[in-house]
């Protein structure tokens, strides 16, 4: 097939199977990646995708004919293969997996040693431009790479409950969506032999993703969730991605939250037992967060929306923690990753220890800090209408670009608008001090950036 280098994202690789991906171009990146890394150990994991094991196999050729030994990790969470990278030293590690895309999809996520990432402007455009060739001419080492098997779960499980105290977990009941990924097994094994009981919605793994694109993000895939929730009333109710890198919480009554007061609970958590330290946010959604952590005697510091943006500002700051809007956590000691299993094991110690409901820590944020929700839209010229809106709301107290464009009245009403890094959108985030605030602003931003739903 012809190589589509479109294939190559700004943070990953994703691609339809096997119109735009399949075993050639998958052995041509494990090659591509070797040639350019150069590590000599690379751990591989997939996630549970029907066209994962093939793309597995074809990937872990390419890399071993190509000089690199590879472990093999098999069917794991995306976050279990930052873990085993970082955890065990490995020289790199690649996840095959479209995280929350359609069942048709499938793709790479790709680390360096540390599990820091390979992204666009870090060694994935390079690997993009070595791929073509080496699908036309493969190459062979002189001695090909060895191949073993580890089993990266036992040091995951040890290592991911060692971020709380086990001990004071109260019995709790919580209703979990693993979106037919591996996480809800993953989940009943972290959580064997501790007081906590799961009710599993869509546990069983099924890469078909039977009921539709496996994301909680997008709204019309949280009616199930809700309802399960509102009929059987647990303490809080909890859904991944597909690969489980991310994490939606919802409170025990029903009530989805945004991840953005996740983020401003979970911030506070966090600096109760490591006070002073910084925090990342990001620039979508902005004050419960900054309020949060100057409460708890933190730093707020804003960044760039996007996980290689995220992950580097983490680093460059040595920061506790960040919570970015669209449910991915990263945690400083959890080697500047994202995790989707910790922030679960947190709510649970935070509502053990405090013996407050989810309801209880987020009622004041959801009246105090009114969101829209991310709204997608579809425009020809996304440039021009972003410079139409800085004229329009020229007054602003704030113009900020570190984003594309942030405009905020003082705290009456703000928002933020952005091209997608890998969808050709347009993203408007609007927040305010009240609902009808915060419902006329949308509406107004709305009809001036027009396009299509």
């Amino acid at each position: 097939m012809a190589f589509d280098p479109s294939i190559f994202k700004a943070y990953d690789v994703r691609g339809i199977y096997p119109t735009q991906l399949d075993a050639t171009v998958a052995r041509a990146i494990g090659q591509a990646f070797v040639a350019e890394v150069e590590p000599k150990t690379v751990a591989v994991g997939h996630d549970v995708r029907a066209s994962g094991p093939e793309l597995y196999e074809a990937l872990i050729d390419g890399l071993t004919a190509a000089g690199a030994n590879v472990i093999k990790i098999g069917g794991i969470s995306t976050e279990q293969l930052y873990f085993a990278v970082a955890h065990f030293g490995y020289d790199s590690g690649i996840c095959v997996t479209a995280s929350h895309n359609p069942g048709e999809y499938n793709g790479f996520k790709m680390v360096k040693k540390g599990s820091e990432p390979i992204s666009g402007n870090s060694g994935l455009e390079a690997i993009r431009d070595r791929v073509e060739r080496l699908m036309a001419t493969p190459v062979t080492a002189s001695v090909k790479g060895e191949i073993s098997e580890q089993d990266a779960f036992p040091a995951y499980k040890e290592f991911i409950l060692s971020f709380i105290d086990t001990s004071k977990l109260k019995p709790m009941t919580v209703v979990t969506n693993a979106n037919f990924g591996y996480q809800g097994q993953f989940a009943a094994r972290v959580l064997e032999s501790l007081p906590i009981t799961l009710s599993q919605l869509n546990a069983e793994p099924d890469g078909t993703f039977p009921k539709g694109r496996p994301d909680p993000f997008v709204p019309e895939n949280r009616d199930e969730f809700v309802a399960k929730i509102k009929a059987e009333q647990p303490d809080f109710g909890v859904a991944w991605d597909a690969d489980a890198d991310r994490a939606f919480f919802a409170t025990g009554d029903g009530i989805f939250l945004e991840a953005y007061y996740m983020n401003a609970i979970l911030a506070q958590a966090l600096l109760a037992k490591q006070p002073g330290e910084k925090v990342i946010y990001d620039v979508r959604y902005t004050w419960a967060v900054i309020d949060a952590v100057t409460a708890a005697g933190g730093e707020p510091i804003p960044c760039r929306v996007g996980s290689s943006f995220i992950k580097q500002a983490l680093r460059e700051h040595n920061a506790l923690f960040c919570g970015e809007s669209s449910g991915h956590y990263y945690f400083r000691d959890y080697f500047y990753c994202d995790t989707g299993m910790l922030p679960f094991l947190l709510i649970l110690e935070l509502l053990s220890t405090t013996g407050k409901t989810l309801n209880e820590l987020a009622g004041d944020l959801l009246s105090k800090y009114v969101v829209s929700g991310e709204i997608n839209r579809t425009v020809e010229d996304s440039a021009a209408i972003i410079e139409q809106l800085k004229a329009k709301y020229a007054d602003a107290t704030t113009i900020d670009e570190t984003d594309r464009l942030t405009i905020e009245y003082n705290r009456d009403w703000r928002f933020n608008v952005r091209t997608s890094n890998t969808e050709p959108l347009l993203r408007l985030n609007v927040e305010a001090n009240s609902q009808q605030l915060m419902q006329a602003k949308r509406d107004e931003l709305l009809a001036l950036i027009g396009g299509n739903a």
